[in-house]
């Protein structure tokens, strides 16, 4: 071991090929994790900002706020529950906002929501006409105090404060009273207007609430677990996916080159390796020298993309690219490509083995 680490470094540029290319790996890993992190981000703020137990939808919403409609007759069988201990409801609305200071087409995608419990980050509901919004706003040049003239009706609303991480569905997250709400949404949204004390969904805390609701209303709302909720909104299961298959393959790639880079060293070193079996080392020390070298030469990638993606995510502007690089998906990506490595690596394991000390001193002389 100390002499494959010696090796690395006296003899620092026989491993600088396969630094830089997994320097670039690593890179493209860490910026599609923190790409699918800002999205899932992006799209589900608002659902995981809310300080309850449960999401409670009509059945046949299918986890959707906006086909759903809960009545003050199915929220008091709810409130009735013993297992309930507060709700709330909650609706939302999808439009475009004016921001004062922008062209005429130039619009702000929010999604204004009414609420009663606040959610977290978000202080109690503010007064008639006036809204928290969420800084990513901030990027559409929205300021405090800003009216914002949300919908094809343009509804005066005005930012009294900022809130972090309530996006839904891409949109930014604006937070106002449920008469602003359903206010808004009436003259907007003419077809999707709710009567008075008719909310799409209601947020509900308590212990065991989701099998009690299912148990005392089944058949007739569907409630769900916070993570459940975030896991219904459209599209979030998808991407997921799909960037996870993505990823998959950039770390298969990742364990390629090191198994190609590893195989090839090993070849050019199999004199070497003959006069260190034929000295006594052993088949095995050799092999975990290799390995070594193959985790340091991954680390020190590693390093440096992770520096990369750091700095790219300050220079890239707020709210142009949802990406979000944080240290947990730092540390994911390293340990996939230090599992890579190690199992790449193995791959010149045979070959070692079968060195034998004769033929490779024999060849050599």
């Amino acid at each position: 071991m100390r002499l494959a680490l010696r090796e690395l470094v006296r003899r620092p540029g026989r491993f600088v090929t396969a630094t830089v290319i997994l320097t670039l790996i690593a890179v493209l890993l860490m910026f599609l994790g923190g790409l699918l992190d800002g999205l899932i981000r992006s799209s589900t703020g608002a659902v995981r900002a809310q300080q309850a137990d449960a999401i409670v939808y009509a059945e046949s919403a299918q986890a959707s706020f906006l086909r759903s409609r809960i009545d003050p007759t199915t929220r008091a069988e709810i409130e009735a529950l013993p297992a309930v201990e507060q709700s709330g409801g909650l609706g939302v609305v999808l439009l475009g906002a004016r921001v004062p200071g922008n062209g005429p087409r130039d619009l702000a995608n929010i999604a204004l929501w009414g609420y009663e419990l606040a959610p977290r980050g978000v202080p109690a509901p503010p007064d008639d006409g006036e809204a928290w919004a969420d800084r990513v706003l901030e990027a559409d040049g929205v300021e405090l105090g800003d009216v914002l003239l949300v919908g094809p009706a343009r509804s005066p609303v005005t930012v009294v404060g900022w809130v972090e991480d309530t996006s839904y569905t891409g949109q930014a997250g604006l937070w106002a009273n449920v008469d602003t709400w359903h206010a808004v949404l009436s003259v907007n949204r003419p077809d999707a207007a709710l009567a008075d004390g008719v909310f799409q969904a209601l947020a509900v805390r308590g212990a065991d609430v989701v099998a009690a609701i299912e148990t005392g209303l089944g058949g007739r709302v569907e409630a769900l677990t916070i993570d459940d909720a975030v896991n219904a909104i459209p599209g979030v299961t998808e991407q997921r996916t799909t960037f996870n298959q993505i990823l998959g393959v950039t770390v298969v790639v990742a364990l390629v080159v090191i198994a190609l880079f590893f195989a090839l060293l090993t070849v050019e070193r199999t004199a070497l390796y003959g006069v260190l079996k034929a000295v006594g080392a052993r088949s095995g020390t050799i092999f975990l020298g290799l390995v070594v070298q193959a985790m340091v030469v991954t680390l020190v990638a590693a390093a440096v993309a992770g520096a990369a993606v750091v700095v790219l995510d300050l220079l890239i502007p707020p709210g142009s690219i949802p990406l979000s690089i944080s240290a947990t998906r730092i540390v994911i990506s390293v340990v996939l490509l230090l599992v890579a490595a190690v199992v790449g690596s193995a791959f010149s394991l045979r070959r070692v083995l079968r060195v034998d000390p004769a033929s490779a001193l024999g060849s050599s002389s």
